[in-house]
């Protein structure tokens, strides 16, 4: 017998991880296997949480984070979808990883089972593996307008022992979203089988078309078995600060509270003020950083289209773009090539799940001459490759 136990000696990384680890290192290396902008914060909020730190918010805070954090919250949530959330459903997380593994230790034992659809970001189904829930598959259908959810392909992987059904909207790696229709029917199955819903809605304002996505909170009622995890992230350009929030139902707040304290014991005062000051300030970084990915987005798409063998699937939020290469059965053996003949990071879609395993990811939140020299290295290297 080892010293760890087996589910997580048997656990594996994240091939987008190992990628990295390859080539972080690699001269001149291109990376968009991560999603990550290459903007740093913006200086309001980095001001804000200087301030924060030279004023002396420096001690412990609330295990939910300082209550003018929640109040910015409640007031995003007021603006942004027209909901009164109360401050006691909304807690501040250390990223929306932290927020994740929450949602799997408040939820899932061993013998219980998660359907996800995929193709998912990673990270989601293993937090559920580590605290011992299988993981059953339900993938999008992908088309030529894009990625498509069958509902009942979810509903038929539930069974008894289903605890959590696990969506992100819009996807990473694909940039689907959810339409409000398909929300309604996925919340009525759920309250009629009291499965919890986790929805990540990372990338809620990296969209095309409008404000924000569709949130499953403009329709669950206070008790509904919902829980929304959400990140400073992508859209304030805020990935190293590591900082999150969820959204849980009514009468979970100790409990919430109580699994905080265990696992982080509550978050760096000073940079809740940066938080704070994104939420309340940041509207315009947003528009812009919104527009700057747009135009990423048409670069990839327009280069990808004209690429031989390439075939690309449109997407309406993200900031990820995927495509398939025809004779490339092997994603990860391509995207390790990749880095080392081509200097590109790419993810590989093997690490996202069913629907993807012949699938490449890349983030374009990089700038339009940054791309093209990519694209120019892909073409290149496309071009040249056999398995």
């Amino acid at each position: 017998m080892g010293l760890i136990r087996e589910g997580i000696a048997n656990l594996g990384d994240s091939p987008i991880v190992e990628l990295w680890r390859m080539g972080v290192d690699v001269p001149e290396i291109i990376g968009l296997w991560a999603g990550e902008p290459d903007i740093p914060t913006p200086p309001f909020i980095c001001e804000a949480a200087s301030k924060a730190l030279f004023d002396g918010r420096t001690f412990y805070a609330h295990n939910r984070g300082i209550p003018e954090l929640r109040q910015a919250l409640v007031d995003y949530h007021q603006r942004l979808y027209g909901i009164d959330l109360p401050e006691h459903r909304i807690a501040h997380t250390q990223s929306g990883m932290n927020a994740v593994m929450l949602v799997a230790q408040a939820m899932v034992q061993p013998g219980d089972n998660v359907v996800a659809v995929t193709p998912c970001w990673p990270n989601t189904t293993r937090a559920m593996q580590i605290n011992g829930a299988a993981i059953r598959e339900a993938p999008l259908i992908r088309g030529d307008a894009g990625w498509r959810l069958d509902l009942d392909r979810v509903f038929d992987q539930c069974d008894a022992h289903t605890r959590v059904i696990a969506t992100g909207s819009p996807g990473n790696p694909t940039g689907w979203m959810m339409r409000r229709e398909q929300g309604e029917a996925l919340l009525d199955f759920a309250r009629r089988r009291r499965i919890a819903l986790l929805s990540d809605e990372v990338y809620h304002r990296i969209v095309y078309d409008g404000n924000a996505a569709f949130s499953l909170l403009e329709i669950a009622r206070p008790d509904d078995p919902v829980f929304v995890v959400n990140s400073f992230s992508a859209s304030w350009a805020m990935t190293g600060w590591r900082m999150g929030w969820l959204v849980y139902p009514d009468g979970l707040a100790a409990e919430i509270e109580r699994l905080i304290h265990f696992n982080t014991s509550g978050g760096q005062a000073f940079l809740q003020y940066g938080a704070i000051a994104a939420l309340r300030d940041g509207e315009e970084f947003v528009s812009y950083f919104v527009d700057r990915c747009r135009k990423g987005r048409d670069v990839v798409n327009e280069r990808l289209a004209r690429m031989p063998r390439v075939h690309s699937i449109p997407n309406t939020g993200s900031f990820f773009a995927m495509f398939e290469i025809d004779g490339v059965m092997d994603t990860y053996a391509f995207c390790k090539r990749a880095v080392t003949e081509a200097r590109i990071g790419l993810a590989p879609g093997i690490a996202f799940g069913r629907g993807a395993e012949r699938m490449v990811r890349l983030c374009y939140a990089r700038v339009p001459e940054l791309l093209h020299v990519a694209m120019d290295r892909l073409e290149a290297f496309v071009a040249g490759y056999k398995e």
